[in-house]
């Protein structure tokens, strides 16, 4: 399987529950006895479709080429009070981060977040009752009995919106597959050309006495990507979900300032929530600087206000000890 199609993180299904079984309209029958009551049994339910969180499933590939799903429906009564089976339920096992949405409404149906969460997205429809469900006193033959519900139908979104405690943003090639890859195990793709990242990489980044947390590296964004320009919404939604954004601009760009800017009015377009979110900024490749101090001082001046800022290199190691040490203090 070609690798730069492994990570799915978007599928639109066609999603058909099964109808639930026909109550049974019968009545009692053995020899001797002429007139046996009522003994109809209910219809069982149809199977519900439903999303399950796997947190072995790291994309939607597996649903890619499903474009249609149907549950089964539940089985017909029968006589002598036999209940229809109930149909097996259809369980889609998606990665944790994962939400539903109605593709025509564009409603949030459900998310999951933990491992074994569920979410129904179309619910099996209900058994129909058997004619000796309705017998009364007054009412003791029944001749009638429930037809089973119809299940629910539709198109469907599945989406991933990657979940970690920090989400690298940053243009191409500002150095977040670099910095990922020096301090956690991950091992994303890293070349010098830009969108070398065309999906999240998640890594675990140790800190001190067994503590850790969990960050994201999502591919790079653009101007325009609210508008979906280069990967867009694809790119977005990956951060709505970590708890800090970690802005990421080389030290090869003097304007500092206007970058930030520019990554923050992308993100404020696409979700205005976006902004509520705690903010670090992290000048990269400043092993490029040498020792000029006057271009470091320079940069200093052209820092945005109000951001914490750290100078690191993820070649030489600098400043990674202070990025972590803010990060963890932002965290707790």
């Amino acid at each position: 399987m070609n690798k730069k199609t492994d990570f799915v993180d978007y599928v639109k299904l066609h999603l058909h529950s099964g109808d639930g079984g026909s109550g049974s309209m019968h009545f009692h029958r053995e020899k001797f006895i002429a007139k046996g009551g009522p003994d109809g049994g209910n219809g069982g339910k149809g199977g519900s479709i439903i999303m399950r969180g796997d947190n072995q499933q790291w994309t939607l590939i597996s649903l890619k080429y499903r474009k249609h799903i149907d549950a089964k429906n539940g089985e017909n009564g029968g006589a002598a009070l036999c209940t229809g089976a109930d149909a097996q339920d259809v369980i889609l096992k998606v990665p944790l981060g994962t939400v539903a949405k109605n593709a025509e409404t564009g409603e949030v149906i459900g998310e999951v977040t933990n491992h074994g969460d569920e979410v129904v997205i179309v619910k099996g429809g209900r058994g129909g009752k058997g004619n000796a469900f309705f017998k009364t006193a007054t009412m003791q033959a029944p001749k009638f009995a429930q037809p089973g519900e119809e299940g629910e139908e539709g198109w469907f979104i599945l989406e991933v919106k990657t979940l970690a405690d920090v989400g690298l943003v940053g243009f191409p090639n500002a150095g977040k597959s670099t910095l990922l890859s020096t301090v956690s195990a991950a091992h994303p793709k890293i070349a010098n050309y830009a969108f070398t990242t065309l999906e999240p990489s998640i890594g675990i980044v140790r800190y001190y006495d067994d503590h850790s947390f969990v960050m994201a590296d999502i591919p790079g964004i653009i101007e325009g990507a609210h508008q979906g320009r280069g990967l867009g919404h694809r790119f977005l939604r990956h951060i709505e979900r970590n708890s800090i954004l970690l802005f990421m601009i080389s030290a090869e760009n003097l304007e500092i300032a206007h970058e930030y800017n520019i990554l923050l009015k992308e993100l404020k377009l696409y979700n205005p929530e976006l902004l509520d979110k705690e903010r670090i900024l992290a000048i990269t490749k400043c092993d490029l600087l040498g020792d000029d101090k006057e271009i470091i001082s320079s940069l200093k001046r052209r820092m945005p206000k109000k951001v914490p800022y750290v100078f690191i290199s993820s070649v030489t190691g600098e400043g990674i000890q202070e990025l972590k040490d803010l990060i963890w203090k932002k965290l707790h």
